[in-house]
This record gives structure tokens, sequence and C-alpha cells, in this order.
């Protein structure tokens, strides 16, 4: 995990921050460690992977609505897999191209490698003859957070 899982006083995933970041959580004395790195020391701290906040957050604004789409946030919901062969992502494809009117949306996305990515090219799936491994989705926020 490249940063520091923040989760709520009741146990939910937040988000994730780095690890200065974290380190000023733990002196503004907002958070605690809740889980760390053995051996691992910062100062007086310890090497934080997963905060806990001191005060409830409320965060119903957070799940009114689905996370918005980025690009990132399709190569984490699949976990920089190519939805083509299985091989490492690291481009983001559209279904239904964006020069045909596809838009960009978490249903109209996945992640691909650059091979099947120039393989499909300006082409739906079907018509490229390339099926999908998995089917695209839109993910909650604490599924993002946690990836």
């Amino acid at each position: 995990m490249s940063g520091v899982l923040v989760l709520n006083t009741d146990n939910t995933a937040l988000h994730t921050v780095s690890v200065k970041h974290a380190i000023g959580m733990l002196v503004r004395e907002v958070a605690i460690v809740e889980e760390a790195r053995e051996g691992h020391a910062i100062g007086p701290y310890p090497w934080p992977v997963v905060l806990r906040l001191i005060r409830y957050v409320k965060t119903a604004f957070l799940y009114a609505r689905a996370p918005g789409w980025t690009k990132r946030g399709v190569l984490k919901r699949d976990r920089h897999t190519c939805a083509y062969c299985g091989a490492h992502a690291t481009t983001v494809d559209h279904l239904l191209p964006t020069s045909r009117g596809g838009p960009n949306s978490w249903l109209n996305t996945i992640s691909a490698c650059g091979p099947c990515n120039l393989a499909k090219a300006n082409r739906t799936p079907k018509e490229a003859g390339m099926p999908l491994l998995f089917k695209p989705y839109a993910p909650s926020r604490a599924e993002l957070a946690l990836r």
C-alpha cells in the first residue's frame, strides 16, 4: 500500500494519506496508530500503516453518490489488471470509444495493457473480437480507499 489508511472512529475507511501527513495527524493528536510497521519509527512515533481518528467525522456527503470517474480510479478499481488479457495494465480503454460518443464513465472504461489497447484501437470489444475477462462497475468510495 502506498499510503496510510485513515479510519473513522467506527472503523470505516475514509481515505489514504501520505506518511508525512499521517505523522502530522499524530502530532496534532487527531488520530492514533491502529497498525504500524514493526521495527520502524519516525522520531517518537511508530511508522503508521493504519490510523484511526479520535473524533467521528460525518461522511454522509461522501456516500450520497458514487465517486467521480478518474483514470487513476479505474486502474485502482481493476487492480491494474488488463480486462482483455490479464496482464499488468497501465492505461484506460473506453469500451465505446470517445470518438464514437463514448463517455468517460465507470461503466464505459476498463484497465488495459498497452498492446491490447492498441490492438482494440477505435472499435468496441465485440468488433475487435476481444472479450472482457471482467465487467466494469461503479466502485464505492470505501472500495477505492482500500485499494
